[in-house]
Order: C-alpha cells, then structure tokens, then sequence
C-alpha cells in the first residue's frame, strides 16, 4: 500500500497556502479584520444587540472570502467540473480540511460558521442528486452563487438524537400539504430563506420510512423563529422554530415522498469525514503550539520542554493523532473507492475519535501555555468551544458508538440505508 498523499492534492495544498498568503490573509489584517480572529473575536462576531446573532459585519466578511475563494476556482472543489469545480475526492476533502485547520484559526478556515475557503456545500450536493429537474432549474445556479439557501430542520425539543420518532407532522390537502410542529438547533435559520423541514407523512413512530424533507420558505404564513439559542461558543445562529398549519405545495417535496431521512443520510458519511479532519486538524495546531511554547518558555531556568510532565501528554496526543490521521485517509480513500456506505462504522470511529482528540489537545495547550492559554488572547478556548460542540452535533458520541456496535455485533451491515439509491 502506498501511504503518501497523492501528489496532484500535495501540490493543490500548496496552491492553496499561496492563495491564502495572498489574497486572505491581506483581508485579514485589512480595516481591522483582525478584530474577529484575536482576543476580541467573540464580542466583535456577536450582535448582542440582536439576540446573539453573528454581525453583519463579520458575515459580510466570510462571504467576501468565499467570493475571492470562488473566482480562484478553490470553493467549490468537491463539485463537478461540469458546475465550476475540481471533481475533488473524499480523501482530498479530508486532507484539505486537516491542512486548513492545522494552520490554525483565520479567515481561510473557521468553522464556527462552517466556513472555509473549500466549500462543503452540503445543500448544492444534495440538490444535484436529489432535487426534481423543477428544482434543480430553481436552485442550482443560485446555490452556485450563494444567493439562496436553506437550513436543515431535522432536530426536534422532545427527541434530540432520535430522528425517527418526530412529531412534527404533514398532512395531504389536495395539491398541498399542511405542516405543524417544531424544529430546534436550525442551524443558519436566520439567514436562511428556505428550510429543509423534516415531517412524518406515513408510518409509525421508530420507523425510518414515512419521514419526508419540505423546503419550506421561511416566509411561509405559520412560520415562527420562536427564539435564538444561546450556546458555548457564540455567536448564536441556532433557531427554535415552530410550524402552525404551515402550507405548501407538493412540488416543495424534496428527494421523495416518505425518503427524506434516507435522502439526508447519503452525505452524513461525507460530512463526518471531512468534520472528522478538521477535529484533526485542529488538535495537531493545538498540540504544534504546545510544542513550540514548551521550547521557548523557560520558567526556573530552563525549558518547559525538558520536563516530561509536559513532554508525556503531548506525546500521547501526537500519537493518537498520527494513528487518527492514517484512518481517516484509509476510511476517506475506501470512500473513494466503494462508495460512502462501505465504510459508516469506520466514519463512526473516525469522528468520535477526532472530536475528543481535539478538545483534550486545545485543554492540554491551555495548561502548557499558563495564564496565556486559558486568555482569549490564545485560541484554545475557541477550539475547544467549538469542537466541544461535534461531541454532540455531528452525532453525538454516544450515538457513533452505539453505530459502530451495531456493525460489530451484527446488529447493522454496511451499506444504503434502505430507501437510497
């Protein structure tokens, strides 16, 4: 086997520090930018005067990233050729995401917002695979452009984890469909025009068919934001949103009738690899930081890095992560080569692994680097604050494990789920 990266996404890596040197950071460090990546990054990203929501400011700086991102022919390397992008692998997505998040926090990779100079473009993907051609002469072009849209509303107060006992429902009126219920942790429901609103149409509670995806316009009458959810790591862009006989038509059915759990599941395995490299990612600049500081600080006369105290930990963390680093290409390449769901228990594995990782190497980097470290004028509170959150978001840890059980113990197999084709 050959384990060294493939040379075309080694030399693309360095095409994108280039880019990033010469075009991002200048923005950066331009009308005081910084502002929104050094010590006063949460207060200068956060609108505390809107309920929490992240500035305009700071979001019309992210879009002016991704738009210079875009006219480099960079943003949307995971999409076709056909549609402006580079036809970019699992295991290129996953090296280019650990690449960005170990250089650390910046405007070229912040994933507080999901927001990187490499889109993961999650709702364009799906549109292209799954949309009707009605919508998918509606929605592409403008996807492309990042003119329009839409959240996911999957999420539900009373269930959490479980997707498939959901009480919101929809029901058949003709042509149309009448929707109630509620929907929270919509992620980007503030911006959003549209929400992928998840409802049971058919079957029984626990059952994963009988579940369907509406786009639904946020403007639609009977749709509240009945509140923002203040997290952790703020800003707050988390909607608690409820549906009171929401109406809309039966072309709003997304990826068919009684298949949207089936529908989303197709990219969750995509979307945990890559999160799974930025965790990665973010753990090795935490655990390269501690490293550097330990060399350099020399309290009682000489260096921290003479201690092993400090050595030890570290180089448990520079280990799991060397072992991490090898599963994932493996799990991202076998994706590549058989399809995503060849290989769910090893996404699982990879994930959970990942999230833990970072958040014990951003804790270990605020106890190497003192009183600095545990300051905002360090970024390991940030990474830890964030990536805190995948241990739950992302499918929390409990749940990835329980999945990699099930394929241990012959509970589950690897492949579609049933429904996708």
């Amino acid at each position: 086997m050959d384990f060294d990266i493939p040379q075309d996404i080694s030399d693309y890596l360095v095409a994108l520090d280039e880019f990033i040197e010469r075009e991002i950071k200048p923005l950066e460090n331009r009308d005081d930018n910084i502002r929104f990546f050094d010590h006063r990054r949460e207060d200068a990203r956060t609108d505390w005067h809107r309920g929490g929501l992240p500035s305009e400011e700071w979001e019309a700086l992210l879009a002016q990233a991704k738009d210079l991102a875009d006219a480099a022919g960079h943003y949307r390397y995971p999409i076709s050729e056909q549609y402006g992008g580079r036809n970019g692998s699992n295991l290129g997505m996953a090296i280019i995401r650990e690449h960005l998040a170990t250089r650390g926090l910046g405007l070229h990779n912040d994933l507080q917002n999901e927001h990187s100079i490499v889109g993961n473009s999650v709702g364009l993907l799906l549109m292209l695979e799954y949309g009707t051609d009605a919508q998918k002469e509606e929605w592409v072009e403008k996807l492309l452009a990042r003119k329009t849209g839409f959240a996911f509303g999957i999420t539900e107060p009373a269930h959490g984890s479980d997707a498939t006992h959901m009480e919101t429902s929809a029901v058949r009126d003709g042509d149309d469909w009448i929707i109630n219920g509620e929907k929270t942790w919509n992620t980007g429901i503030h911006k959003a025009p549209y929400d992928l609103v998840f409802a049971r149409t058919s079957g029984a509670a626990g059952e994963g068919l009988g579940i369907t995806a509406f786009l639904v316009p946020m403007q639609a009458e009977g749709v509240k934001i009945e509140e923002m959810l203040w997290t952790f790591n703020m800003p707050t862009d988390h909607g608690h949103i409820s549906f009171t006989n929401v109406r809309v038509h039966d072309s709003a059915i997304f990826g068919g009738e009684g298949r949207g759990l089936q529908v989303v599941q197709h990219f969750f395995n995509e979307n945990r690899i890559r999160q799974a490299a930025s965790s990665l990612g973010a753990a090795q600049f935490c655990i390269n930081e501690s490293v550097e500081h330990a060399k350099q600080r020399k309290p009682f006369g000489k260096a921290l890095a003479t201690n092993q105290g400090i050595q030890f930990p570290l180089v448990e963390l520079q280990t799991r992560a060397e072992m991490l680093r090898a599963l994932i290409h493996k799990t991202a390449w076998s994706m590549d080569k058989r399809g995503a769901f060849s290989v769910s228990q090893q996404v699982s594995m990879c994930n959970y692994t990942a999230n833990r990782l970072c958040c014990e190497a951003a804790d270990q980097a605020m106890q190497v680097h003192g009183g600095m470290g545990y300051s905002r004028h360090k970024p390991f509170e940030h990474i830890y604050r964030h990536h805190r959150r995948y241990r739950i978001t992302e499918g929390a840890d409990e749940i990835q494990m329980r999945r990699i059980a099930g394929y241990m113990f012959g509970f589950m197999k690897q492949h579609k789920p049933k429904g996708v084709t």
